[in-house]
């Protein structure tokens, strides 16, 4: 029998055994964001000043960037769970929110003075970023990779850096709305810091957790 009919043939018997992955997703979505979402709200909450801060381009283009990133990265989860290369349109689309981040980031250098880079970039609330991403991230993460356990992803260190990347940017986007620190020179450094954390430690745990 040839790889390919063997792999084909895997993936049918797992199919026969459990309802489609994409449905799957569907539920651990869910279940993810219920649990996240309620550990959100009991120890951080909205930031007193959102109806405000909704209508600031800053506090909107920090929320449509996590948005984007989340959404691109989930829809890479519904691949990545098959015996198949990562590739397409769903790949280039995972551009769209850095490129989004890196053109705010240049406005804003463009228009804020030099002496206040700096306080911008720091801002006031690092450290509660660095946090409250990976472990808002857990439940989703979870979630997710008990799904791809019942896929047949081609690479489970891939798998889990996608289920790992699509975890912490749907915790960034709970996150953002509690984040007074709305500067583009902010979103850009401490949160790809927090998103790539709980990224690599998808794939490290995809390596061990994935393989078929």
């Amino acid at each position: 029998m040839r790889t390919d009919d063997l792999v084909q043939a895997l993936v049918a018997d797992r199919a026969t055994a459990a309802p489609p992955l994409g449905s799957q997703f569907a539920w651990a979505l869910g279940a993810g964001l219920v649990l996240s979402a309620a550990g959100f709200l009991l120890v951080l909450g909205p930031r007193p000043d959102i109806a405000g801060a909704m209508g600031t381009v800053r506090f909107d283009i920090k929320l449509v960037e996590v948005l984007l990133l989340a959404a691109t990265a989930f829809s890479l989860v519904l691949q990545v769970g098959r015996p198949m290369a990562v590739r397409g349109r769903r790949l280039a689309a995972l551009a769209i929110a850095p490129v989004l981040l890196l053109v705010a980031v240049a406005a804003e250098l463009w228009v804020v003075p030099a002496d206040q880079w700096l306080v911008r970039l720091v801002g006031t609330n690092s450290r509660v970023c660095l946090t409250a991403i990976p472990l808002m991230a857990l439940p989703l993460l979870a979630a997710f990779m008990v799904v791809l356990r019942r896929g047949a992803p081609a690479s489970g260190a891939v798998a889990g850096a996608v289920a790992g990347l699509a975890a912490s940017g749907l915790a960034a986007v709970l996150y953002a709305t509690h984040c007074p620190d709305d500067s583009p020179l902010f979103v850009a450094v401490w949160y790809p810091i927090a998103i790539g954390g709980v990224t690599l430690a998808g794939a490290l745990m995809g390596r061990v957790i994935l393989r078929w």
